[in-house]
């Protein structure tokens, strides 16, 4: 299920993280990071995929 979420958190950040954690701080800060950039989001979405 985490190769998933990868392949998830690749194409749409945000989405990948909403799936592991939910509505909490690191879905909005994923949010944010991918405003700012593509990469900053998709780096953080992996983080947080493969930390938990």
């Amino acid at each position: 299920m985490d190769l998933l979420r990868i392949i998830i958190a690749i194409l749409l950040p945000p989405l990948g993280v909403f799936l592991q954690v939910g509505f909490g701080g690191a879905f909005w800060l994923n949010i944010l990071l991918t405003l700012c950039g593509y990469i900053p989001g998709i780096v953080h979405a992996v983080w947080v995929i493969a930390r938990r």
